[in-house]
């Protein structure tokens, strides 16, 4: 798996709460790999927190460092990348996406997801009165955009993101082997 990953990413897309930064930590570790996080290149790049990026540039703006810093990261290889949940909505990132590697998708049921990220104050875009709403809203609108990048879908509902690495690490291994 090393060497046949050494040159290509893998890119972990989905939704908020779905684990890509967690478990895509968890999965460079366990492949040996280098590991990205987009979100965390973003508030780096901006000095600020998302939310400050969000209240000071707006989505817009934020949407602008976002692509930058991902088609910056895909430059690289061999590593595992985490998006971020929004990263699928512009249609060069997507390009990006989709020739920087394997695209795994991962997928959270809608009362997990609400779960996990609850409480969490690094959301901006669920600073709204009814936030499973507005999460419902995104999920219809991106989630057809993950799955058309999507090489593997994977499940992340009922596992620990442990166990998700455990499971994404034998099912990429297989994936590449299939794909040689």
């Amino acid at each position: 798996m090393r060497n046949a990953a050494s040159n290509r990413n893998i890119v972990l897309v989905g939704p908020m709460g779905s684990g890509k930064s967690h478990v895509g930590r968890l999965l460079a570790t366990r492949l040996g790999l280098g590991f990205a996080d987009v979100d965390a290149g973003v508030e780096a790049d901006a000095g600020m927190p998302i939310p400050a990026i969000f209240a000071r540039e707006g989505e817009a703006g934020f949407r602008a460092r976002e692509a930058r810093i991902l088609a910056g990261i895909l430059a690289g290889a061999g590593q595992v990348v985490a998006t971020g949940g929004g990263a699928v909505l512009d249609p060069g990132s997507r390009a990006a996406i989709r020739a920087a590697g394997r695209v795994v998708y991962l997928q959270v049921g809608a009362a997990q997801q609400l779960q996990r990220i609850a409480g969490d104050r690094g959301r901006p875009l669920l600073a709204v009165a009814d936030p499973a709403a507005r999460l419902a809203e995104l999920q219809a609108l991106r989630e057809p955009l993950y799955r058309g990048l999507a090489d593997l879908a994977f499940d992340t509902s009922t596992l620990s993101p442990e166990q998700v690495a455990v499971a994404l690490a034998a099912l990429l291994a297989d994936h590449m082997e299939a794909h040689a």
